[in-house]
């Protein structure tokens, strides 16, 4: 550990903390990261003892969302990673100082701190002629950002404008905009969302801050720990989906039900982010949990993957496109494996149970029995 470095344990010790909290924050910290729980006291022996790693914050072509984002997290809340975990030397958005001297603390950082301090960028690079679409004190992007990721420990992309190049780079892409990871000879680590999660952001910065490593990426460069799973695998609205229930159009009778929203353009299915278990808001609630379905910004290019509101052209699976009549009708004139089989007749078993349900709410005097025989064991006639 460096001199007049202190550890996080320190940092917090010297404002008041106790051990108790230092224990709770450690804790905090291990769920923000994805961390196993067995890997605890891996996390209180370097909180303990790591000094706490300089960052450099920049930002390029972009709306400030990702930082908007990042100062609402509430796990760990980010007073205690800016002002514990982290030491935040520069950035144009959250720093106090401006001119000569906000630059003089960029250089000292990655002067004094070379391989050790983490580099987070937000916004994409313009690349057109030479980058004068983006410029802070007479310098392109592209010359800061090549600069400052020579030295650093890590990069990370914050964004879908540092991941992918967003909404600066849709078509007809008039300032050449283009992301990190292809103008630095290095692993970057994508965060992409537009914004993206406040917790998914904060646990990447604690792995790294753990581990000393970037974690494990995905094709795009995403951390497998919140970009493994598509929204759709894990939105409550997805028993509608199976049961091939779907809203028709806004503020129709299926939409004040809550049914799936795939047909009003959500992307949900090809989609992969966490919005669905970690939510937004302190775990509060996510797009399509609002009614809106989703519009894939975690994903490349997702600006110009066709209109918001248009749904997918295709999609595998059982229950798109087509009512349970519709699949049922199409299953008995064609042969088809068990397992086929029994998905089809699960959906079909799924939706007559959530429609005799809602029968049941309306006509509450009905007995139970009686909706139970209208789902057969079998699944009932198929054809």
């Amino acid at each position: 550990m460096e001199k007049n470095v202190p550890s996080i344990w320190k940092a917090m010790e010297a404002k008041g903390y106790s051990r108790r909290e230092f224990m709770y924050f450690c804790g905090v910290a291990v769920a923000a990261a994805g961390i196993q729980s067995s890997a605890f006291g891996q996390v209180v022996e370097a909180f303990e003892k790591k000094a706490r790693p300089p960052v450099v914050w920049l930002h390029f072509q972009e709306c400030t969302c990702c930082s908007e984002s990042f100062i609402r997290s509430s796990h760990p809340i980010v007073a205690d990673i800016i002002f514990d975990t982290l030491s935040l030397d520069y950035t144009e958005t959250l720093q106090a100082a401006s001119g000569a001297q906000a630059e003089k603390c960029l250089q000292d950082t990655m002067k004094n701190n070379k391989g050790k301090y983490i580099l987070l960028v937000e916004g994409s690079v313009p690349m057109l002629n030479g980058g004068s679409c983006c410029t802070i004190g007479g310098r392109s992007a592209l010359e800061i950002l090549k600069e400052a990721a020579a030295d650093a420990a890590a990069v990370i992309a914050w964004g879908s404008c540092a991941s992918h190049g967003c909404i600066q780079a849709a078509k007809p892409n008039p300032t050449g905009a283009t992301p990190i990871h292809e103008l630095v000879n290095r692993p970057v680590i994508n965060v992409p969302g537009c914004p993206p999660i406040a917790e998914v952001m904060t646990g990447v910065v604690t792995h790294v801050l753990l581990y000393g490593k970037i974690p494990e990426l995905d094709s795009q460069g995403r951390p497998k720990e919140f970009y493994s799973r598509r929204v759709h695998d894990t939105c409550y609205r997805r028993p509608y989906y199976d049961a091939g229930l779907f809203v028709e159009s806004w503020d129709d009778d299926a939409a004040r039900k809550g049914y799936c929203l795939y047909k009003m353009g959500c992307r949900g299915p090809v989609t992969y982010n966490a919005c669905s278990v970690t939510k937004w808001n302190g775990n509060l609630s996510y797009p399509i949990q609002s009614g809106h379905g989703c519009i894939g910004c975690s994903e490349a290019e997702f600006w110009d993957n066709g209109p918001f509101y248009q749904h997918l052209s295709s999609f595998p699976g059982f229950g798109i496109e087509s009512t349970a009549d519709t699949i049922g009708a199409t299953a008995a004139g064609v042969t088809v494996g068990a397992v086929a089989l029994h998905a089809i007749s699960s959906n079909i078993r799924k939706r007559k149970i959530i429609q005799g349900n809602m029968e049941e709410s309306v006509s509450p005097n009905k007995p139970d029995h009686e909706i139970v025989e209208e789902v057969p064991e079998n699944g009932g006639d198929q054809s």
